[in-house]
């Protein structure tokens, strides 16, 4: 017999190999039907694995992320036959679970169209209907070389693996794949299915490579999961930060300048606005700010480990015979500010902050308007504080990063990330840095996930993912607690006992990067931001020419305030002057014709209430100033 404990914290005794299935079924027939896997002391297995020692196990269902990578994973399958039946002399690839659906990528003489995948989504469910089990088994080398011997990709893959490797493979129906799983018990178990859309894809990521083509898809156990999946979709596509970038003229990225982009004025209000109210809510908690140059010499980056790590990303430029890098990152300059001076014990923690523009190289595939760019302002602080320092110090900037996300209306999770394989430290530096952070977490009583083998390669890192106002995550704000940088930079202060000391270092942003958070904004509010960081807060119109002298001075009152106004002065009809600041989205329209002018008041229109009415000036001038100041949403 074996114990089994489950989720719930309660153990219950099976024969020795009984599978998870039947466990679930043990349960519940309704949590057997729902199951897609099981998680087996942490790892993902199929539900037909045998159990034949002791363990823990959770059953998953399609509603936690283990669930839906089984499931998608195997709709990747799915397609993958689908693909190999109508198009048989097509190469495979890999086909991945991603954090949305599936993808496989295919080597092909044929190019395929949007024709193509609507007749590989007909052959999948055709593959559905027939309700294939998948069924796993493991091969020699040799043996599985010559099962893939018509497949160079998967022979490719075979050849790198290591030569102690278990070679596992799927087999459903007259198609075979090389896959460490898992998978779901069969081909039925998908339901709705959609292909999504074709794209370009190196091998193995590379331009050395051959260009495959890689089909993108979803899928879902109903239907009208399907179907909200894609109205959401279209909602996105509305939101678009790089089609509302040029509309509302925020910012843009030209042909000359791929990855680097492009703040028109009414973009550089949006983001003074962000700033400011950065430095505003620094300045509150203690931090000073610092600059810190873009381009330093190579020996800095050999010193912080970047040159050894991080090489393939930064853009390096000879100056006076010596090699420099523009910097990918804010932290080695920050270490040589602090490292400046000798400090007490009694200086610390010490908070600075740097609005610092930094440049990473990314492949020209993987650029993404202001979401993914090859320059970019992070909003970095580095603190340096003494070890029984670190929680409260955590705690912080917890508490800094949930101010900030609650202005905008963002809910978010946390991730605890650790160690990852390629890193610098000692196996006790990572212990105590991990164990400070969960600290910090538990002290306040927050929910987290752990994401193994995920931190920076200096450090374990909290990361805060946001949810946005049609359900995306965004992974923003950051804590990374870094006890190796100021070993490497020699970094100390003095104790009580007047002797040196190493400093322990938090990095941090909020923000993550400006332009980033400026997308995400964008996409989040659709382009209406609240009246705080709209760049036209007010737009004036004029029913005709004798109105203007009233509306003048009307814009000049709300301009001495400090409230961003435009005049609409022109020979147009008052309904398209309206619609046309709609479309701009501008939050509040005054309008001003004979009566507004006679009794000095103004017709205020809001873009979200529509007709407000007319309003004493003075009055709309308070309750706009009101809206500013509090950053209502």
């Amino acid at each position: 017999m074996i114990s089994i404990q489950l989720k719930d914290g309660s153990v219950k005794t099976y024969e020795k190999g009984v599978t998870i299935l039947e466990v679930a079924k043990d349960i519940s027939e309704g949590l057997a039907r729902a199951a897609v896997a099981g998680e087996v002391d942490g790892k993902v297995k199929d539900l037909h694995t045998p159990l034949t020692v002791d363990c823990s196990l959770n059953l998953l269902t399609f509603d936690t992320e283990g669930g839906k990578h089984t499931y998608w994973h195997t709709t990747s399958h799915i397609m993958a036959q689908a693909v190999k039946r109508l198009f048989p002399n097509v190469k495979l690839a890999i086909g991945p679970a991603i954090d949305n659906g599936f993808y496989y990528d295919f080597d092909s003489e044929k190019t395929f169209t949007p024709d193509d995948l609507k007749a590989i989504e007909d052959e999948m469910q055709k593959i559905i209907k027939e309700d294939l089990p998948l069924a796993r088994f493991t091969l020699s080398r040799e043996e599985a070389l010559k099962l893939m011997e018509t497949e160079p990709y998967k022979v490719e893959l075979i050849r790198d693996l290591p030569e102690d490797a278990e070679l596992s493979f799927y087999k459903q129906g007259d198609f075979t794949d090389l896959c460490a799983g898992p998978h779901l018990p069969s081909t039925g178990r998908v339901k709705a299915v959609k292909l999504m859309q074709l794209a370009g894809a190196y091998w193995r990521g590379s331009e050395k490579n051959r260009m495959l083509q890689r089909i993108y898809g979803i899928s879902f156990p109903k239907k009208s999961d399907l179907d909200d999946y894609l109205f959401k979709l279209e909602e996105a596509k509305k939101r678009d930060h790089r089609k509302l970038g040029r509309e509302l003229d925020l910012f843009d990225i030209l042909e000359e300048g791929p990855g680097f982009p492009f703040f028109m004025p009414k973009g550089m209000v949006l983001r003074n606005q962000l700033e400011d109210y950065w430095r505003q809510e620094h300045q509150k908690r203690g931090y000073q700010e610092v600059k810190t140059p873009v381009i330093l010499n190579k020996e800095l980056w050999l010193r912080s480990g970047h040159w050894e790590n991080y090489r393939e990303n930064m853009y390096t430029v000879a100056i006076d015979e010596s090699d420099f890098a523009i910097k990918p990152m804010n932290c080695p300059g920050g270490m040589l500010v602090f490292k400046r001076k000798l400090h007490s014990y009694r200086d610390l923690p010490q908070r600075m902050g740097e609005l610092g523009l930094v440049h990473r190289h990314e492949l020209s595939g993987a650029l993404h308007g202001l979401m993914r760019v090859r320059c970019f302002t992070q909003d970095d602080a580095h603190i340096f504080m003494t070890p029984d320092q670190i929680q409260d110090e955590v705690i912080g900037v917890i508490d800094l990063i949930d101010d900030f996300y609650s202005v905008f209306g963002f809910k978010y999770h946390v991730e605890l990330s650790t160690r990852p394989e390629k890193s610098i430290g000692t196996d006790e530096m990572w212990e105590r840095a991990t164990t400070a952070l969960q600290g910090a977490l538990d002290a306040k009583k927050m929910q987290y996930k752990i994401n193994e083998g995920d931190g920076a390669f200096y450090g374990p890192k909290i990361d805060f993912h946001l949810e946005d106002s049609i359900g995306r995550t965004w992974q923003c704000g950051t804590i990374q607690l870094d006890m190796n940088l100021p070993e490497r930079f020699d970094l100390s202060y003095i104790g009580p006992d007047g002797e040196k000391h190493r400093p322990v270092m938090i990095h941090r942003v909020v923000f993550g990067s400006i332009e980033r958070f400026i997308a995400i904004l964008t996409e989040h509010f659709a382009g209406a931001f609240p009246v705080w960081l709209s760049p036209v807060q007010v737009k004036i119109l004029t029913i005709a020419e004798k109105h203007l002298a009233y509306a003048e001075e009307c814009k000049a009152k709300l301009q001495v305030q400090g409230v961003r106004v435009e005049l609409d002065t022109r020979n147009e009809k008052i309904g398209y002057k309206i619609r046309e600041a709609q479309m701009e989205k501008v939050p509040y329209m005054l309008i001003i014709g004979d009566k507004e002018v006679e009794n000095s008041q103004v017709a205020v229109r809001s873009r979200r209430d529509g007709d407000i009415g007319a309003m004493d000036a003075e009055d709309f001038q308070a309750k706009i100033l009101e809206e500013i100041k509090t950053r209502s949403r």
